[in-house]
């Protein structure tokens, strides 16, 4: 079983190529936008794993939540070279395959989500606890139980999201961040069990439906209008 997946739900965007178990992954160039480098790199990638796109059974990408473009960059990559191969496609749970990266049993994942909020949701033996929602730091929902791996840069980002969690995490990993390679494992995963969908049904998750502050919430913050 071969896919390509996309994961350019932050700045650190990456490919990777599953070809039978094994993980080709590469990162997209900084500083660069994800739309301007992100086919070269894949076409570059497919190159060095000897594989065409005629020998892919899928594509998965990183759906979300994250960095609004660079949701719907991946989104529209993954279904034009899905439409033009006839191939379905995988959208992932960007906070779902950095669960799956960490390893872990019980696992936090916190990531920042910009605008003095955090996107966050937890999992355990891979399974979610809910939803993953969009919050202010201090109202991370906080497991009542202890041993968990917590990670993701909304740790580092916003303090309080480490205090709040102090009692119950046992391991942390603030610097996780998504990567291609995590969507390819659990885009693997899924197709195994047929959950790829037609390109056209494919879609971002964005969890939050606004992308700026508002001119009095900057200026609530001390910030310029």
């Amino acid at each position: 079983m071969n896919l390509l997946a996309i994961e350019t739900s932050t700045a650190l965007g990456s490919i990777a190529v599953w070809r039978d178990g094994d993980i080709l992954q590469r990162a997209c160039p900084a500083d660069v936008s994800h739309s301007a480098t992100l086919l070269p790199l894949i076409r570059a990638t497919m190159c060095e794993a000897r594989l065409g796109f005629a020998d892919l059974h899928a594509i998965a990408f990183a759906a979300g939540p994250g960095s609004f473009t660079g949701l719907r960059v991946a989104c529209a990559v993954a279904q034009g070279l899905a439409i033009a191969h006839q191939l379905p496609v995988i959208p992932v749970g960007t906070l779902d395959a950095m669960a799956l990266a960490s390893g872990g049993a019980r696992v936090i994942v916190a990531l920042d989500a910009r605008m003095g909020e955090v996107y966050c949701g937890s999992w355990v033996a891979g399974v979610p606890q809910g939803a993953v929602r969009v919050c202010h730091p201090s109202e991370v929902p906080v497991p009542d139980s202890s041993g968990w791996l917590a990670c993701g840069n909304g740790l580092a980002a916003y303090p309080l999201v480490r205090d709040r969690l102090s009692g119950c995490v046992a391991i942390w990993e603030p610097e996780r961040m998504p990567d291609a390679g995590a969507v390819a494992r659990l885009g693997a995963l899924r197709l195994a069990r047929g959950e790829g969908v037609d390109a056209a049904d494919a879609a971002p998750l964005y969890v939050r439906d606004r992308v700026a502050l508002t001119v009095a919430e900057r200026l609530a913050s001390g910030g310029k209008a």
